[in-house]
């Protein structure tokens, strides 16, 4: 597993990171999740990011890790890079989500009990809110850093703009932006107008989520919508973004991957690293067979010209941008 510098931080990163928004809540054996969680640490991923309201239910994943963290890996929590977020709805009444100080550090305490930390490594604003004063979120994130609570800032599907601004408050404050963590894909190219050469200019690093699309950049759609599959249950992901034009890329990617060696998935998370800004790809997993699968990707982590030349022609926009809204702000 390589380890990458984030930012011009001295925290490294694995190049494939392991999210728990799918698959860790209430509706997954806890036997399966341990199973994915202990591989994954075995393979070199020794980041694992959670958020308040990871489930579902809300909550659960963060309680679930915590039971996995008491029972594998209270032993190795220096060897850990764990991150949580808030921002998102998590309760109800006008204190549970978005960018208030209250909020915040409200949730973060919270998050800190279900998994039983005196800190995570990460904290980050999940979205950016367009009524509460960037100050003060910012003000929160400083706070829990300061407060020992969490040993680094991060924010996350920020505008380029937006990006700058708030590295300048925590500048001020003296606490750094280490990180940000955008959606980016072959189906989702927004980082690359500007976000991306926002962070090399402020020394950030970028976590790209989402860099399978959701489950688009892999064999599942090649055939149509699985019935077991993200876009049949319309969850986050709806059916109507699988469409003819877009199985059309996902096959001709899925013909350039084998070429290549690889499946369409570890194409798609060696384009995504391919970049020198972005310091690690965040996967999912279902599965220990799809979690070794996904994270073999780094064995082959450089293309020809005309491979890219080639990729180019079908990595384009799906309509897949869930977060448009918060970078938009």
């Amino acid at each position: 597993m390589p380890y990458i510098r984030t930012g011009k931080s001295g925290l490294k990163l694995p190049a494939v990171s392991l999210g728990l928004w799918q698959n860790f809540g209430g509706v997954t054996p806890l036997e399966t999740q341990r199973a994915i969680l202990r591989r994954a640490f075995d393979l070199g991923v020794t980041h694992f990011d959670l958020a308040n309201n990871y489930g579902p239910p809300y909550g659960s994943a963060e309680s679930n890790f915590g039971i996995h963290l008491q029972q594998d890996f209270r032993p190795h929590r220096d060897e850990l890079v764990i991150s949580t977020k808030a921002g998102y709805d998590m309760w109800a009444g006008p204190y549970g989500e978005w960018g208030s100080r209250k909020s915040l550090l409200a949730s973060l305490d919270q998050s800190l009990g279900r998994m039983g930390l005196d800190y995570v490594d990460v904290f980050y604003s999940h979205r950016a809110d367009p009524d509460t004063p960037l100050e003060e979120t910012m003000g929160a994130l400083h706070t829990a850093v300061t407060s020992g609570r969490a040993l680094y800032a991060g924010i996350s599907s920020y505008s380029p703009e937006r990006t700058r601004q708030a590295a300048a408050i925590l500048a001020d404050l003296g606490t750094p932006l280490l990180i940000h963590q955008p959606s980016y894909s072959m189906f989702n190219r927004w980082v690359e107008d500007d976000l991306l050469v926002t962070l090399e200019d402020l020394g950030v690093g970028c976590i790209a989520f989402s860099p399978l699309a959701q489950g688009l950049l892999t064999d599942r759609y090649l055939h149509g919508v699985p019935a077991d599959s993200r876009a049949a249950r319309a969850g986050s992901m709806k059916r109507d973004m699988v469409s003819d034009e877009t199985l059309e890329h996902i096959r001709a990617l899925t013909d350039i991957a084998e070429a290549r060696g690889q499946s369409l998935a570890q194409l798609a998370l060696a384009w995504v690293l391919r970049r020198p800004e972005v310091t690690s790809a965040l996967i999912g997993a279902s599965s220990v067979a799809q979690l070794e699968t996904n994270v073999a990707a780094v064995a082959n982590l450089a293309f020809t010209a005309a491979e890219l030349d080639a990729i180019d022609e079908h990595a384009v926009d799906a309509g897949i941008n869930l977060w448009e809204a918060s970078a938009a702000v």
